[in-house]
């Protein structure tokens, strides 16, 4: 990801990455792959064992959250660990963080403390339920965010009752959500000199996902229920059977679904009044899905997909994962990004979602091996080699 000049869009920042697990390496990793310069604090091997929270180094799953970035070993707890973090913090632009609201008080980085060494500073902080309020000693987690935020009580199928999305969804749109506070901090301290806390949380983020769902009980006070498939407000639009498998159909408003009823060749739905208009399709949805069914199953997929999207009606087909990055569009996008790694050689992980047209959004490096750039950052710090071999003979890093 650079322009013509080298010069990436975020590489005026210096971020210090303290995350662990997903929402706060979801965030950071935003920083990180358009440049900015992040260094991934983590506590020393021998502290910690060869496995920490997150999984295994070499896993897919931390090798896509942590690429362009470098990482350093620091024992926080320790006084001359403190220390050497605050030297950082003096020079530093963000500190992201989401540990319990109550442990980086007692380890002496909080917002408070740190910008009284740097008032400029711009600190993240992610959380379960908030920095405050009756929660505030929980512990969080995804699918808890996901239970308590709504989203379990529409997803699935009618009766079915509650399911978990697929994803992390509550951990992924918070960390999203810090990030952009990060950004929006950053733009207003170019006018006013100072930095800021940006705070989010798991159930925060959660809950503003609900969208329209949410909207939907704070003005008219409508509960949502479980729709699975189909979509709550455009009908006829869900998952229609066809002759070898499944394909999305979204036929929202009249205009889409006329062109709809012509191309399968069922005009007799124009003329029946139980269809008439998205009113009345609503509450005749399950007859009118039924009854599409009969005329989807005479097509493959393939084929009805193509004939539905030279007639402008929406529609798609339903991938496992590896089919989705199989599809020439995927492709095309360049959404499976490759980068070297030192050990396992190339491997591919997940592109950003969007581009810019001054930059290249290829990744840079690969997750680095814990404490890969220690020495380089303390000295930069102003270090000597023998304090260095010092602090890591008294597992200070």
């Amino acid at each position: 990801m650079t322009t013509e000049n080298g010069v990436l869009p975020l590489s005026r920042f210096t971020v210090l990455d303290l995350t662990r697990v997903r929402s706060g390496p979801t965030c950071v990793r935003q920083l990180a792959d358009w440049g900015a310069n992040v260094i991934k604090i983590e506590l020393p091997e021998a502290l910690e064992g060869n496995t920490g929270m997150g999984g295994e180094r070499t896993g897919p799953d931390f090798q896509n959250l942590h690429r362009n970035k470098r990482s350093m070993t620091l024992n926080l707890k320790a006084p001359e660990g403190l220390e050497v973090f605050q030297r950082l913090v003096a020079k530093a632009d963000v500190v992201v963080e989401n540990y319990r609201p109550d442990v980086k008080a007692r380890l002496g980085i909080d917002y408070e403390s740190l910008s009284q060494i740097n008032p400029g500073l711009v600190y993240g902080s992610i959380s379960g339920f908030g920095q405050d309020g009756p929660y505030l000693k929980r512990p969080g987690f995804d699918q808890i965010a996901q239970g308590m935020g709504g989203l379990m009580s529409i997803t699935g199928l009618p009766g079915q009752g509650p399911v978990r999305v697929g994803i992390p969804i509550a951990d992924l749109s918070a960390g999203l959500s810090c990030a952009m506070g990060i950004l929006t901090a950053l733009l207003e301290r170019e006018v006013s000199g100072k930095g800021q806390w940006v705070q989010t949380s798991l159930l925060q983020a959660q809950i503003f996902m609900l969208d329209f769902q949410a909207a939907r009980w704070l003005m008219h006070q409508e509960v949502a229920p479980q729709a699975g498939n189909n979509h709550p407000t455009s009908i006829p639009t869900g998952v229609f059977k066809t002759k070898d498998g499944h394909i999305n159909i979204a036929s929202a408003g009249q205009a889409i679904w006329e062109r709809f009823c012509q191309a399968i060749k069922a005009e007799e739905f124009l003329e029946d009044e139980r269809y008439a208009d998205g009113a009345s399709r609503s509450v005749h949805r399950d007859a009118l899905n039924a009854a599409i069914e009969t005329y989807t199953q005479d097509y493959s997929s393939e084929e009805l997909i193509g004939l539905l999207n030279a007639a402008g009606v929406p529609c798609g087909p339903i991938y496992s994962i590896d089919q989705v990055f199989d599809d020439p569009q995927v492709k095309h996008l360049g959404m499976a990004q490759p980068v070297m790694h030192p050990e396992m050689g190339e491997i591919n992980l997940v592109a950003q979602p969007f581009t810019l047209s001054g930059h290249s959004n290829k990744l840079r490096t690969a997750t680095p091996e814990r404490g890969a750039d220690t020495d380089a950052v303390l000295a930069d710090l102003g270090y000597s080699p023998n304090e260095v071999e010092s602090m890591r003979q008294a597992n200070i890093i």
